[in-house]
């Protein structure tokens, strides 16, 4: 480990004595134990190196609990180290609440977050305990692991003889020849076969072969949130993100084909929508994925669950003579590109305010090329992952499981240590900001060169939605009318010493964006949109004629279009749902 991320307090004082005396070792004090988590978080995604958030003992190790439930469900590893009480007060047969204070059985508080949680008991075992702990976050799914130290182990003295080491098992083997010729089998017979890829090819160390793996196959591919980076958005064999928020284009090829392989990627409900048998109706499906639990959650409805690690299996195929995708399947797909492109008459702008899709759509023409992305949720989110292109180098990373506000803060400062102090690109909103507003801080002292965007748009906009869908327009702690306002982050920013900008017209982006772009050390950019801005295309629930309620399936997204449209794209039929919508 090269960088390790926590706050010192009295519970882990000898924990931080000892990482000040490594000159190889440097500790990255943030202000709030979340951001240590999350920070942690994207080192890894930027580096591939897992390092570790020390936390203290109490309300530091509940602090950083956020970070590690993300990291738990976007399988990230990493390494938390918690001190705690001495011994005697933290025993897991303690009958009593808490002895003293600050003291509490955090590794059991954790145990069904983390892959491996443990509180070492003997001070000869603690060099053991992390070395296990490390193993075990980067093998099979990865995650987060938890030791817990109390004081007393920490500050104990022993003989070097006396330590323990761990010793790790032989590593899994590649994946079996059968699974992989079943996969060929039914890419051969397949009319309309699409390859859908997600975060755990790279995780598997294996996202430099997607390429090849792509047009080797010749298959058309869609690509996961998390996985969005693997393959450029250009290349002519992505077809998009699809999804409950998905691109119109890439939802048609997903419902419209007949075999479906998605390799590390969870199929999670944004992904599918909400009703299984509607997914890929016609499609067979193969699941690739390193997690038996995974593999098998969809049930029948998985033709061929392979549970192995996506690299084994990416090698096996690129090993194999898999005969290529039917050329016109790749015309049809290539058609709903052109007819349904990712910015629509949906994204114009409304009234004197600019469309946040336009601003990441355009954002994408100045970005680096090897610009990194970390964004919090909310606009930053669903925007950017809608429409921002991406090409070979360049990086994308959230929360895509946990989803929490204030990620993106954090999440840029870690990459950007990650990268030895590198430049990050951090999307977020004036909402997700002040869950993590202390940060600022931590750039500053570091004069991290992070290119900090915050969407205003008065307060909570996905939660302005929901009330105005399910409370007829009530609206309760959204923004600053109903009870709940943000500062002028231009005044913030004077107050850090960080150059701000602000962006509300098209004639501002054009002037503030290259300065942003060309600053070298931390800066703020503003933009304000609608409050009320929709994030469009969705997949909605729609009224029929007769004024009763329906959820369309996943290929009719709001805004709706027309029935015509919707029967000329849907090579498998109009599903009935959509029939009684027009």
């Amino acid at each position: 480990m090269r960088h390790v991320f926590g706050i010192i307090g009295a519970g882990n004082a000898h924990i931080f004595d000892a990482i000040g005396a490594r000159d190889e070792l440097e500790m990255v004090c943030v202000h709030h134990e979340q951001a240590a988590t999350m920070a942690m978080q994207t080192y890894y995604r930027t580096s591939d190196r897992i390092t570790a958030a020390v936390l203290t003992t109490g309300g530091g190790s509940t602090n950083g609990l956020t970070g590690v439930v993300s990291a738990w469900a976007d399988s990230i590893p990493g390494l938390v180290i918690s001190g705690n009480e001495n011994s005697r007060f933290t025993r897991a047969d303690n009958p009593l609440r808490m002895w003293g204070v600050q003291g509490y059985d955090s590794s059991a508080a954790v145990e069904k977050v983390t892959k491996h949680a443990v509180r070492v008991t003997e001070p000869a075992d603690v060099l053991f305990e992390l070395e296990k702990a490390y193993h075990i976050a980067a093998s099979g799914r990865p995650g987060p692991v938890w030791v817990d130290i109390p004081m007393d182990v920490q500050a104990a003295k022993l003989d070097r003889v006396d330590i323990r080491r761990f010793e790790p098992d032989t590593a899994a083997g590649p994946a079996p020849d059968g699974v992989v010729a079943r996969i060929v089998d039914l890419l051969r017979v397949a009319e309309r076969p699409v390859l859908w890829l997600g975060n755990g090819v790279r995780l598997a160390g294996a996202a430099e072969h997607v390429r090849s793996l792509v047009e080797k196959l010749g298959v058309p591919t869609l690509v996961s949130w998390a996985g969005i980076d693997l393959l450029a958005s250009d290349h002519p064999l992505n077809f998009g993100r699809a999804g409950v928020y998905g691109q119109r284009a890439a939802n048609f090829v997903l419902q419209n084909a007949d075999l479906v392989i998605a390799i590390g990627t969870r199929l999670a409900v944004p992904q599918i929508g909400y009703v299984l048998d509607e997914f890929a109706r016609a499609a067979k499906l193969v699941v690739v994925d390193a997690d038996p639990a995974e593999a098998a959650k969809l049930g029948d409805r998985v033709t061929l669950p392979v549970v192995a690690d996506a690299g084994e299996v990416i090698d096996a195929l690129l090993g194999t003579e898999a005969s290529a995708a039917k050329g016109d399947w790749i015309a049809r797909c290539d058609d709903y590109r052109r007819e349904f492109p990712w910015i629509g008459p949906e994204h114009d702008d409304q009234a004197t305010f600019i469309n946040s899709y336009h601003v990441l759509d355009r954002l994408s023409d100045h970005m680096k090329p090897d610009q990194l992305v970390v964004t919090d949720m909310g606009t930053a989110l669903l925007s950017g992952h809608q429409v921002m292109r991406f090409n070979d180098g360049q990086r994308l990373m959230t929360s895509t499981g946990l989803g929490e506000m204030g990620y993106g803060l954090p999440g840029a400062i870690g990459a950007s240590f990650a990268r030895d102090r590198g430049e990050v690109m951090c999307l977020n909103c004036d909402g997700g900001m002040m869950m993590n507003l202390q940060e600022l801080q931590t750039v500053v002292h570091h004069e991290l060169p992070i290119k900090l965007f915050i969407f205003n748009n008065d307060g909570y906009l996905m939660i302005k939605h929901t009330q105005n869908n399910l409370f007829s327009g009530r609206q309760v702690a959204v923004d600053k009318r109903s009870g709940v306002s943000c500062p002028d982050f231009s005044a913030l920013a004077a107050a850090w010493g960080i150059p701000a900008f602000q962006i509300r017209t098209w004639d501002d982006f054009d002037t503030v964006i290259p300065q942003v772009q060309a600053a070298t050390g931390p800066v703020i950019c503003e933009v304000f949109m609608h409050p009320q801005q929709m994030f469009l295309p969705k997949l909605s629930l729609a009224p029929r004629p007769d004024g009763t309620i329906v959820s369309p399936p996943l290929e009719d997204l709001s805004p709706l279009l027309s029935r015509d449209a919707m029967r000329e794209a849907m090579i498998v039929g109009l599903h009935q749902k959509s029939a009684e919508l027009g």
